[in-house]
């Protein structure tokens, strides 16, 4: 057996140093991150699927959202007789509106500006809500227009999927968030959505 000379121990031991170091590094790096993410509340859940294939029966086309704000629900229609049937929360009193719009844009992991007339309500509200999962606007967003025009409301997830099923938005559709980014996969930009 031979022992390496001087030179070669001498490379070896400095490779292993900063090997160490490099572990020693990445562990206090985590365990610095992981105290500041301590911090924060726990990530929202993103809630359980409540879709379903559904008969349904409509004049409009495949591929047309119609949402019955009464029922609660959203149907994606999928063919004739056919449908997937989302649960929602809609609009609370004063906030429900009815009639024919577009899917105008869709967002992954959307920001939120709420707008003037809600900041003038809430004032406490902030101007912008970064992205991210402590967004209330969830997972995804559809955004709804009229004629080109923005109408302010949206189809979107939400981090309270205990809060879908009631009326609670300020006309917005509020979906649990594997059902928004289940539903953003199947429509494209321009989506006729019907709101009765």
């Amino acid at each position: 057996m031979t022992l390496p000379g001087r030179d070669g121990l001498v490379s070896r031991l400095a490779g292993t140093c900063v090997l160490g170091l490099v572990l020693a590094m990445s562990a206090q790096g985590f365990a610095e991150a992981r105290s500041g993410l301590s911090d924060r509340p726990p990530l929202p859940a993103m809630g359980p699927s409540l879709r379903k294939a559904v008969a349904f029966a409509t004049t409009e086309q495949p591929g047309t959202i119609i949402i019955r704000k009464s029922e609660k629900a959203l149907y994606l229609v999928t063919r004739q007789g056919q449908a997937l049937r989302y649960q929602i929360s809609v609009g609370r009193d004063g906030f429900g509106w009815t009639g024919v719009v577009k899917v105008g844009a869709k967002t992954e992991w959307p920001q939120w500006r709420p707008p003037r007339e809600m900041r003038a309500r809430q004032p406490e509200l902030p101007e912008l809500v970064p992205s991210g999962p402590y967004n209330p606007l969830g997972a995804r967003a559809l955004y709804l227009l009229r004629d080109g025009h923005d109408t302010l409301y949206r189809i979107h997830g939400t981090n309270d999927p205990s809060g879908v099923g009631f009326d609670g938005t300020s006309g917005c559709f509020r979906l649990t968030n594997t059902d928004v980014i289940d539903l953003f996969k199947r429509v494209p930009v321009g989506t006729k959505v019907v709101v009765q």
